[in-house]
């Protein structure tokens, strides 16, 4: 079973993080939501999730994908959490998928991992990041790390993790369901 992890920081962006979830879900991979602080956390609309578990008890080694939503200050927090710039570190070491979509690239590059990749982001960040091969594109692939622009790319990105993953196959079975223009 496929293992990916999406960290939880207060002010997360809800559209990014609940369809990202749904949709891998739906593909058969197992999520864990695992929040940098205990109990429900607000994401930046209002809406509250139950992480599974805490960060703070999760290892890179178990997951094949972590995951970042954006959102304000949901950026922020992740930002500042050490073991969410530990744990991509350690992801990368180990030739692991990283994705971020909307203003969460911007973790990846406080971690130092954007450094001569390419990627995208949320137009509002991209002044941010450093030195990248910034592309507008919807969801940008290179290599282990996927990027997406916001909460409108969100579906999208969702089916392209589907299908770096599994395959185009099982991107196909689960839009069967949900029906997106993809």
């Amino acid at each position: 079973m496929k293992k990916v992890l999406v960290p939880l920081a207060p002010g997360f962006e809800e559209i990014e993080t609940i369809t990202v979830v749904d949709i891998l879900r739906r593909a058969g991979a197992r999520v864990t939501l695992a929040g940098t602080c205990d109990g429900p956390i607000e994401g930046s609309r209002g809406v509250k999730v139950y992480p599974d578990c805490l960060l703070d008890s999760v290892s890179g080694e178990d997951f094949e994908l972590i995951v970042l939503p954006g959102g304000q200050p949901g950026t922020t927090n992740l930002q500042k959490s050490e073991k969410t710039l530990a744990l991509l570190r350690k992801m990368q070491e180990n030739h692991k998928k990283i994705a971020a979509i909307c203003a969460a690239p911007l973790v990846l590059q406080t971690a130092g991992l954007l450094k001569g990749r390419t990627a995208t982001s949320h137009p509002s960040v991209q002044d941010k990041l450093g030195e990248v091969a910034y592309r507008d594109d919807r969801v940008v692939v290179d290599g282990d790390m996927i990027t997406s622009r916001g909460p409108g790319t969100a579906m999208e990105f969702a089916f392209k993790l589907v299908e770096i993953l599994f395959d185009q196959q099982r991107v196909e079975t689960v839009n069967n369901g949900v029906m997106a223009r993809i």
